[in-house]
């Protein structure tokens, strides 16, 4: 009578966000093969999984280094926080150092037989009565050796008992480039029950890393490859931003735009948890309809968040004064929190983790983000896709209603390349355009889209006066606003638009 087969039970790594992609963690008990290009972490995630183990789950580690000597190890992770010294005293870390010597001899004794290796990785585990092991670089073994064949059996026979010590291994290994075979000498084949693999790619003169979980025996996770980052604090970092489960709630709350007249363009304004997405050319007033988002919040003693990467603090607290709006006294009181950052001072992906920080840390009921082109102009399409998922299902998370503003490429009509993007993960886009007429620019603004509500279809005109945005009538006289491809209707007494000035 066949039984069905136990789960396979899993061990939590410990690194944020891998979770989410292993689906509860790594296979308790058994192998599994980080490999990756030089500089891809594989070393600072052999560190990580035991040091997490120590700081999370109070489980005890042992570190066989092949390449790298001990003290060099210590020196490079202690930039991580990690105080493997410490453990050391402690008994929660033991080394194994079979890395090459400078006099040249090694510490494994014999050709092929790594019996005295085993030996002592035996002693180093019941030393700290061990759970975790991890071994890097096994490369390094086979630059060693030249008889690669009773190499690989010695490996296996070495993975076999370490399982079946009941550790769970992570060992390292090198590729020779991003995409192709999974190690340069075959150790999944031979030693590995799983196979992790990290790249370290360059795009358009820039790196993105990635992790993707090849295989998993037994078990089941997340297919793909998904970003990661390398923290001075954290350490190795996974954005599963295509792994995220669609779990939110939504809300049917109504908050104001901060401008009366859009409210009822958007049915009594926007929802509590909605993304919106504000897209118009330079100039058509995106940052004023920002700064307007923010203090409707505030008069509601709301927290507002504005990540800025076009213009400088003094800038927008200087533009919001001349509207009428007092940043430096909502500053004051606790309630606006302005970010500044360059969007080339980091890789997308750190972005991305430093506004999720700083969302957890502040708070905010509204979030302001002027804007996606800057970060846009700095990374890959699909880095850029991946970040704007990831920033919006934590809003939405955490139930934070979002203002995104984008710089369309041309002034008259068309569409930018963030709205392709980036348009079905909105709930709401507000466009704004210039439209010429008699040797005039005028300003036209139409919500395209509101998803669960009901919402004003025209395409309104609006003038940016003293105390900022105000809307007008419908264009009665024209036709193709939006493309930008103008056609002049037959004049019914009313061409002048919102301020009869034309």
């Amino acid at each position: 009578m066949s039984q069905t087969a136990s789960p396979v039970s899993k061990l939590p790594t410990g690194l944020p966000g891998f979770e989410l992609i292993a689906e509860g963690g790594l296979p308790r008990g058994r192998a599994t093969l980080i490999a990756g290009t030089a500089g891809s972490a594989k070393t600072v995630f052999a560190t990580q999984f035991l040091a997490a183990g120590i700081l999370q789950h109070d489980e005890t580690g042992v570190f066989v280094t092949f390449e790298d000597g001990v003290d060099d190890i210590r020196r490079n992770m202690r930039g991580f926080g990690w105080d493997i010294e410490g453990w050391e005293r402690a008994g929660k870390w033991a080394f194994v150092d079979a890395s090459p010597h400078p006099d040249g001899e090694g510490v494994i004794v014999g050709d092929y037989d790594l019996g005295g290796l085993v030996a002592r990785i035996e002693h180093a585990v019941r030393r700290v009565g061990a759970t975790r092991i991890s071994l890097d670089s096994l490369n390094a073994l086979f630059v060693q050796y030249r008889e690669h064949a009773l190499l690989r059996g010695e490996l296996f026979r070495i993975t076999r008992l370490l399982k079946e010590m009941g550790l769970t291994v992570v060992f390292t290994g090198e590729r020779r480039e991003e995409y192709g075979e999974v190690s340069r000498h075959g150790l999944e084949e031979f030693v590995a029950d799983n196979v992790v693999i990290l790249r370290n790619l360059l795009l358009d003169e820039r790196r993105r890393r990635t992790i993707e979980i090849l295989k998993m025996r037994g078990t089941t996770h997340q297919r793909g490859e998904f970003p990661f980052t390398v923290t001075s604090d954290r350490g190795i970092v996974v954005l599963p931003l295509t792994g995220i489960p669609l779990t939110q709630s939504s809300s049917t709350v109504r908050i104001t735009s901060g401008n009366a007249d859009l409210d009822h363009m958007c049915g009594g304004g926007f929802f509590r948890d909605s993304i919106i997405l504000l897209s118009g050319a330079t100039g058509t007033g995106k940052t004023l309809m920002v700064t307007q988002f923010l203090a409707g919040g505030f008069d509601e003693d709301e927290r507002c968040l504005l990540f800025a990467f076009e213009e400088s603090r003094d800038q927008l607290f200087r533009n919001a004064a001349a509207w009428g709006f007092d940043f430096a006294g909502m500053e004051r009181d606790g309630k606006l929190k302005v970010v500044n950052a360059y969007p080339h001072a980091m890789a997308v992906e750190d972005h991305l983790l430093t506004m999720r920080d700083a969302i957890a840390e502040f708070r905010p009921n509204r979030v302001a983000v002027d804007s996606l082109s800057a970060l846009e102009r700095v990374t890959n399409v699909r880095s850029f896709r991946e970040f704007v998922i990831g920033l919006t299902s934590f809003l939405k998370q955490e139930e934070v209603a979002g203002l995104f503003t984008s710089t369309t490429a041309s002034l008259l009509g068309g569409s930018s390349v963030t709205e392709k993007h980036i348009s079905t993960l909105t709930d709401t886009i507000i466009l704004l355009r210039y439209v010429e007429t008699r040797g005039r620019m005028r300003r036209a603004l139409t919500v395209l889209k509101m998803r669960g509500s009901a919402h004003d279809h025209d395409i309104r005109e609006y003038v940016i006066e003293g105390r900022g945005m105000r809307l007008g009538d419908r264009f009665h006289d024209l036709t193709g606003v939006l493309s930008g491809n103008l056609t002049q209707l037959p004049s019914n007494g009313d061409d002048d638009g919102a301020d009869g000035e034309a």
